[in-house]
């Protein structure tokens, strides 16, 4: 079924654009919402009558495609990953990824727009995005991914571990040697005293 475009759509066309599609989805979802016209003599006329104000809205949407071109591609974007020592993500960046950066930058664009090679990077260095814009118009945006290593921390705990495992045996050594010496200080004693004792029974 041929139909007229009254609005504009992503997945479609734009306003005053004639399409062929299914009846159903003209019927169930085109119509209702506005969207499409039927395409006939009646809607052929109005669109003629409409045909300036849609070449004029759509030479402003090239000028605006023109303006964000040009800023896209002035653009360097940075990502920060965490990745492993060979310079292999944990993650992936993926369009997604790249649409919240841009929206962070001030950038509305469609997700479905933003072209990655190999549709997600999984390895750190830098990348050329290409973002589709308006009819036929595409920006690339420079991208760099670098790599936040994951320190790990095994090593710096083994070593007070084994810091306090000296210093237990030290203490534990310490404590028998004190066991030790305490007994035969105490025998010294008492042999002395027994040894005054004998000598204060048997004067010369």
């Amino acid at each position: 079924m041929k139909v007229i475009l009254n609005k504009d759509l992503a997945t479609l066309g734009e306003e005053g654009d004639v399409k062929e599609v299914a009846k159903g989805y003209a019927r169930n979802f085109l119509f209702p919402r506005d969207i499409a016209l039927p395409y006939n003599e009646k809607t052929i006329k109005l669109f003629s009558a409409r045909k300036a104000a849609i070449d004029a809205r759509k030479a402003l949407k090239r000028q605006d495609a023109a303006g964000i071109k040009e800023k896209l591609e002035e653009l360097s974007l940075t990502l920060i990953m965490p990745a492993g020592a060979n310079g292999k993500l944990y993650g992936a960046v993926t369009a997604q990824t790249i649409l919240d950066e841009l929206l962070k930058n001030g950038f509305q664009i469609e997700r479905k727009k933003i072209e990655i090679p190999g549709n997600t990077i999984k390895t750190v260095g830098k990348y050329k995005i290409i973002i589709k814009l308006y009819e036929n118009a595409s920006a690339e945006c420079s991208l760099t991914i670098e790599g936040q290593v994951q320190k790990t921390e095994t090593k710096a705990a083994a070593a007070p571990q084994r810091g306090r495992r000296k210093e237990a045996m030290s203490r534990s050594e310490q404590s028998e040697t004190t066991d030790t010496t305490e007994p035969a200080e105490a025998k010294a004693e008492i042999k002395a005293e027994t040894e005054a004792d004998t000598a204060a029974e048997n004067p010369l």
